[in-house]
């Protein structure tokens, strides 16, 4: 696992100094909690998919009454864009291009995070206005599982990116600070590579 952390650029600190041993053994212990990650969003991927039948629906709305594509394309656009900016600034810390220009991409891929919370959160007040609730429907109850805990988790990442801002601009990038990036990093392009799948299975699945 550190092998794949060193090749994707998350590692950055000297390859055999204490300090590397440490961040090393903190990330591989991450790769871990993603995987357990990923058999939940598993887990509420194959329930959404038991629940696209007509009895499922029990009237209520169906996903092509329910869904608009271009929301969710600006939803999608800006996460991708965001791991986009992570990335560069991976790289900006790999490569010491300085503590400005690693704050700078850092602030931007926040701000492309919280424009992704604000097009979700209006996509479900839309749809409770239009009584689209996890209760109407065995349908709705798996939407509502799936969707809305990836948003939690890019809550948790824009969260945990503010504070690894604050941390920065006080301290610098400190050897704790770069180890600490790198599974963010991590985190962050996981939730993308989740999004990919909701988007295609729920949203261009459900108007196909």
């Amino acid at each position: 696992m550190n092998v794949i952390a060193r090749s994707l650029g998350l590692t950055w600190v000297a390859e055999y100094d204490h300090e590397h041993d440490r961040a090393a053994s903190a990330l591989s212990g991450f790769w871990l909690f993603m995987m357990s990650d990923l058999i939940i969003f598993g887990l509420m991927f194959a329930t959404y998919v038991t629940m696209l039948t007509p009895m499922s629906f029990a009237g209520g709305p169906t996903p092509k009454e329910l869904f608009e594509l271009p929301g969710a394309a600006l939803e999608t656009a800006a996460l991708l864009t965001s791991t986009y900016t992570f990335g560069m600034a991976s790289l900006a810390i790999k490569f010491d291009r300085g503590l400005g220009k690693v704050k700078s991409w850092l602030l931007i891929t926040l701000a492309l995070g919280l424009v992704f919370l604000a097009l979700e959160i209006r996509e479900f007040a839309h749809m409770v206005a239009e009584g689209a609730v996890p209760q109407r429907s065995g349908f709705l109850s798996a939407f509502f599982g799936l969707v809305p805990l990836h948003g939690v988790h890019v809550t948790a990442g824009v969260t945990w990116l503010v504070m690894m801002l604050i941390q920065i601009n006080r301290t610098g990038l400190t050897g704790s600070a770069k180890s600490r990036i790198a599974r963010l990093a991590l985190f962050w392009h996981f939730l993308d590579l989740i999004w990919v799948g909701i988007f295609s299975v729920v949203y261009l699945g459900g108007i196909a």
